[in-house]
């Protein structure tokens, strides 16, 4: 299927290249561009795109700011923020807001297609220092009941996903196909009432999902 793509950024050489990479594959349609988080907003509702690759800093509203909104009013629409900073703590930021990736200005454009389909499959790898500091970071709060809530099979994928295993790797380690890997993500998330692959890692440290 093709991804529909809304690219935001201020600059235009930017909005741009980020355009012509990834037009170049098959796999994306840009479905339209913005120049500041208002503007995304608007053209998102209009467009209604399913990837947003979203500036964090611009003039006119902020790339958090309309990530916040945009998920609020389409939280289907997958999010993925563009930094020229490293600053963990943006990264911690965006997560928050409900963005599925996080991405560097400067990164090789190879990296940028390989971690865009991955956010596009409903994969982000995630390292365990990562984890680590998110649960740092996050106010994920301990839920004693979240045992009785999961079946045993969605146990094993939430231990699998925090092992930083695509949903390939986990749909052939037990067995199932991809698909039904995804089916039990959404499930899993619904149930613990988080928002993305991200939270529900630090979920997973924090509840001692991860002992087996």
């Amino acid at each position: 299927m093709m991804t529909r793509v809304l690219v935001v950024d201020d600059h235009l050489l930017s909005r741009k290249g980020i355009a012509s990479i990834l037009s170049a594959h098959p796999m994306f349609e840009i479905a339209g561009e913005a120049t500041n988080g208002q503007e995304a907003v608007e053209q998102a509702r209009r467009l209604v795109p399913d990837l947003i690759l979203m500036d964090i800093r611009m003039p006119n509203g902020s790339g958090l700011e309309a990530t916040r909104r945009l998920k609020e009013e389409m939280p289907y629409v997958k999010i993925i923020i563009l930094s020229v900073s490293d600053d963990v703590q943006d990264f911690f930021e965006a997560i928050k807001y409900g963005a599925q990736g996080y991405l560097l200005k400067n990164m090789e454009p190879e990296y940028w297609l390989d971690y865009i389909m991955s956010i596009v499959q409903g994969e982000a790898p995630i390292s365990r220092n990562l984890a680590t500091k998110i649960l740092q970071e996050f106010s994920i709060q301990k839920d004693d009941s979240s045992d009785n809530k999961l079946s045993e099979r969605e146990k094993e994928v939430v231990q699998l996903v925090s092992q930083g295993l695509s949903n390939k790797d986990i749909g052939e380690k037990l067995h199932i196909t991809e698909s039904t890997v995804k089916n039990h993500l959404r499930n899993i998330l619904a149930k613990l009432h988080l928002r993305n692959r991200v939270q529900l890692v630090a979920f997973a440290y924090k509840n001692g999902h991860l002992s087996h």
